[in-house]
């Protein structure tokens, strides 16, 4: 088997699992949340979980459209982040399949499994048990209102990291150089080189 397909076959691996600890994760912190608050704030909560979800997605795609050529300068001038900006560049692919796929879908599958609580809620509140018309209806409307948040919220985002990816990298270098340093968790341990200068 070549390298790359081992390398490509590993990574996969990593992706999915940490997919499921991470999904795992949202589902009971969101749930545990939900269960102790009104409805109110359950819909803040959910709306919350929707921006995640933009917000990644946008890092993801400002990384495979971002240029190192700023960054070099930087680096040399030792900015904070700056190094760290030029490692998420040269491993877009990976840095993006984490943030749209791992992230972004999670919070996609999250933001539903939240709204039902939040509709099972009001539903409650007015004597209205599940499967009734109401409980449909609050359903229909909030399912609706979250994909269309969801997917309006990813369309400007994409808009916003091609014409702003300098400025979105940067500040997830910051990000990312803060975890390295201060909280030493490397998340870069094998610099991927392949890329090329744009």
């Amino acid at each position: 088997m070549k390298l790359q397909t081992k390398k490509s076959l590993r990574f996969s691996v990593t992706i999915a699992v940490i997919t499921f600890v991470l999904a795992a994760i949202f589902s009971v912190v969101s749930e545990s949340l939900l269960s102790n608050v009104i409805w109110v704030i359950g819909l803040l909560i959910v709306l919350l979980i929707v921006c995640i979800g933009v917000l990644f997605d946008m890092l993801g795609i400002a990384a495979t459209a971002a240029s190192e050529k700023p960054f070099h300068a930087m680096a040399a001038e030792k900015v904070h982040g700056a190094k760290e900006s030029v490692k998420i560049i040269r491993n877009a692919d990976k840095f993006a399949s984490f943030c749209n796929d791992v992230i972004g879908d999670i919070s996609g599958v999250v933001s539903g499994t939240a709204s039902a609580t939040v509709v099972l809620q009001i539903a409650t509140m007015f004597e209205q048990g599940e499967g009734s018309t109401l409980q449909i209806v609050l359903s229909a409307l909030l399912t609706s209102l979250v994909a269309a948040l969801t997917v309006g919220g990813k369309a400007v985002g994409k808009y916003a990291a091609i014409n702003a990816s300098t400025s979105l990298i940067f500040f997830a270098g910051k990000v990312v150089a803060f975890m390295e340093q201060r909280l030493k968790i490397k998340l870069f341990p094998n610099e991927n080189n392949t890329r090329k200068n744009k």
